[in-house]
């Protein structure tokens, strides 16, 4: 595989997708297609795309992501989550191209007491995390070289995410009631984003010489932040970096005093080691990179 080949990057309107188009520069020519272009819930329009394009690359951050709507949706959720992904890797396969995939902490129960590893059982608690877990393992079974970059939490200054919550509702409520008991690492798309191009800069370099390099190293890999705080402690970093200019009182909650139709792991923190020893790449800590995020531009 050589530079400049075409990488095709679906939900390039998204949190994630936007970020992925500005960090993969220089790695090929990307063709970045929202769900206008792409839309995974068809997969007829997928591999007709596919197969005009002929990506050496397949970067697929785009995901049905409403976790409680999903309850109510799952053939949706499960379409999009777990079936298009094993059609992505299909038809990766016949290219000989390779697939990067998008997968979350919500695979996991969420009950361990330290952070989750790659080698942990999965048990996900509600449709999203099934949905997304189906889509791992229709990667794996489909056997085309993958990496599945399962992250946690993540947010940053466009789409629906916590941060832009806190900072909407800090100007329109006095108090905020925040769950103060489920742990896990607030991951800055930007972060994800930089840590994929590496990862991919790797392979480009490597694979070139040695096309086994991609199918040595495919597989699952943790990539979110270091360190882990809770939803309670994040919303206090973010209104201490950003002052809003009416600051709302701060009240924590347990979960079961907020209930939401989807249930959330209690515990998502991610380990990071496997995605160190393989490419001796360290994500930040969460508040160095909230920091760098809420930064005046």
């Amino acid at each position: 595989m050589t530079p400049y080949r075409t990488i095709l990057l679906t939900g390039a309107q998204g949190q994630l997708g936007f970020e992925l188009a500005r960090s993969l520069q220089g790695l090929g020519q990307i063709v970045a297609l929202d769900r206008q272009a792409l839309d995974l819930a068809d997969f007829d329009q997928i591999r007709r795309v596919v197969r005009a394009l002929r990506p050496a690359l397949i970067i697929n951050p785009a995901a049905y992501t409403a976790v409680d709507r999903a309850e109510i949706e799952e053939p949706a959720a499960l379409r999009i989550n777990a079936l298009a992904p094993g059609v992505l890797a299909e038809e990766a396969k016949r290219l000989n191209a390779i697939l990067v995939h998008y997968s979350t902490d919500y695979v996991f129960a969420g009950d361990k007491s330290g952070a989750y590893t790659e080698e942990d059982s999965t048990q996900p608690q509600n449709v999203y995390g099934r949905s997304k877990l189906a889509g791992e393992r229709a990667l794996a079974e489909v056997g085309a070289a993958h990496f599945v970059l399962r992250t946690s939490w993540i947010y940053g200054k466009r789409g629906k995410n916590f941060l832009l919550t806190m900072l909407q509702l800090a100007a329109q409520q006095p108090e905020l009631r925040i769950v103060a008991n489920q742990y896990g690492a607030p991951t800055w798309s930007t972060t994800i984003a930089a840590l994929s191009a590496q990862i991919l800069a790797q392979g480009i370099a490597l694979g070139h010489q040695d096309r086994s390099w991609w199918q040595e190293k495919s597989g699952i890999y943790h990539l979110s932040a270091a360190g882990a705080t809770s939803w309670y402690e994040f919303a206090q970093a973010i209104f201490t970096l950003a002052p809003p200019a009416r600051q709302p009182k701060l009240t924590p909650i347990l979960a079961l005093e907020y209930p939401t139709p989807a249930k959330r792991p209690t515990n998502s923190r991610l380990s990071n080691d496997k995605l160190a020893r393989t490419f001796n790449l360290f994500a930040p800590h969460w508040h160095d990179a909230l920091r760098l995020c809420l930064r005046p531009e």
